[in-house]
């Protein structure tokens, strides 16, 4: 006689991106090894997978690929509340006084920070609007693979984020041309249009919590909760 199968139950989430709904099971056995063998390693390109697989193990008929950053960060905090505990208590060292301080945070309480300055469109002139999409975890996973971060590689991720270019009777999906034709197309852009793209790129929304708290010299200081990273806590 076959071990019986354990239904989990089904939970549902508003994406911070585009207000879709996506549902979700909690962890297993499974996903918790594969965040434990993440935390151990201490090494980014190690845990976005790591998160890239949790998050797609437990998303239903959705691909977490195509997941803008910060709506992967924001799943990854809302399983975790909903398979372990929705409070995380841990211990940080403080970089004045080098002591211990122990600290907890509400996962419920960690919101989507957005930037009043952004914006996902650029008027280019009187006829046509550049339109930009969210960077995916695939394509900052190309960038962690890279020896070092250069200023190209940066720049390959802004023009990444090109989504397409509109005018009153006419849509170009950047998707649909070749590289090349991309390329010349930014570079025929005014610096001014580069620049609006940056700051786009600068201020796109992140998941973001702060933690006040007081060291043993009585200054009041603060722990950024903020990245991937700063959730294997």
């Amino acid at each position: 006689m076959a071990l019986p199968k354990i239904d989990l139950p089904i939970y549902e989430l508003r994406l911070p991106s585009n207000d879709k709904i996506v549902k979700f099971r909690p962890f297993t056995v499974k996903e918790e090894k594969i965040l434990l063998t993440a935390q151990e390693a201490k090494d980014s390109t190690q845990m976005m997978n790591a998160v890239n697989q949790i998050v797609n193990n437990c998303l239903i008929d959705f691909d977490a690929e195509d997941l803008a950053v910060f709506d992967l960060e924001y799943i990854l905090i809302n399983l975790r509340s909903k398979s372990v505990d929705n409070e995380i208590k841990f211990e940080i060292e403080d970089p004045d006084t080098k002591e211990k301080i122990k600290l907890s945070m509400e996962i419920s309480n960690v919101k989507v920070i957005k930037d009043e300055r952004h914006v996902n469109r650029i008027k280019i002139d009187d006829t046509y609007t550049l339109f930009l999409k969210y960077p995916s975890i695939s394509m900052f996973k190309g960038m962690l693979n890279e020896e070092e971060i250069t200023t190209n590689s940066s720049f390959e991720i802004l023009i990444s984020c090109m989504d397409k270019l509109a005018s009153e009777d006419t849509v170009y999906n950047f998707k649909d041309f070749s590289k090349k034709e991309v390329d010349d197309f930014v570079e025929s852009l005014h610096s001014d249009v580069v620049k609006q793209m940056k700051e786009f790129f600068d201020t796109i929304p992140k998941v973001r919590h702060e933690i006040p708290y007081v060291n043993s010299n009585g200054d009041k200081k603060t722990f950024v909760v903020e990245g991937i990273q700063s959730f294997f806590i």
